[in-house]
């Protein structure tokens, strides 16, 4: 734990109530909550690059990030199907969620679990991330690297929902995600990151779903502060 009293740290069965808490609030007025069931499912495809924030020793944060093929997400209505090695896994990382709990923005969390996220896909041998930008929030995810693809159409990710990906870069980190409202990710999830330009409310970066069928489009990701 860091001298401020924040900790990241993999993901726990006891953490879920507020997981599912923070994804209510973040996603219901978008319509896309996804429910515990589908939510831990994201999860245990690859527990290892998913994680919870805690501010003390409540969770105040969260992001969900798993193995997808490029320019392909997943489907916010399916769980995902139980993880099988792949001879040849995905070398790309969709980031479907990262959310701060609306208490603790605007203090750079959502920053602080990009950055652990950005070290973890280096450290694990991904070249790519991806996500999907939902809520208007694709200018905010451009700043950091991130590449629209306007061929791409998220289905089922809301009006204005864009597929955007970027080489890794051990930087990601110091590319500009400040610990203010910033419309591009909140502090409250990661499934395709909504508008950019809305205050730096919770890093919502719903990215793309991943699961066993691969749904071509975007994930969710909202501001991430």
């Amino acid at each position: 734990m860091s001298g401020d009293g924040v900790r990241i740290r993999h993901i726990a069965d006891a953490d879920w109530d507020a997981i599912t808490a923070m994804e209510s609030r973040a996603y219901t007025e978008l319509g896309l909550t996804e429910g515990r069931a589908v939510l831990r499912a994201r999860a245990d495809a690859s527990p290892e690059t998913c994680f919870v924030l805690d501010v003390g020793s409540e969770p105040a944060g969260y992001v969900l990030a798993l193995p997808y093929p490029p320019f392909r997400y997943p489907d916010l209505e399916r769980a995902e199907e139980p993880a099988v090695v792949a001879p040849d896994p995905p070398r790309n990382l969709h980031l479907h969620d990262i959310v701060v709990a609306e208490r603790q923005r605007g203090r750079g969390l959502g920053q602080r679990l990009l950055t652990h996220l950005t070290r973890t896909a280096g450290a694990r041998g991904f070249e790519r991330i991806s996500l999907v930008a939902v809520g208007r929030s694709e200018p905010f995810w451009s700043k950091r690297g991130f590449t629209a693809y306007p061929g791409i159409s998220p289905g089922g990710y809301g009006a204005n929902a864009v597929y955007m990906s970027r080489p890794h870069a051990p930087d990601m980190q110091d590319s500009g995600v400040q610990d203010q409202q910033d419309p591009g990710v909140q502090d409250q999830q990661d499934r395709g990151v909504q508008d950019p330009g809305v205050q730096d409310p919770g890093l919502y970066d719903r990215g793309v779903h991943v699961r066993d069928r691969h749904v071509q489009g975007g994930g969710r990701a909202y501001e991430a502060s």
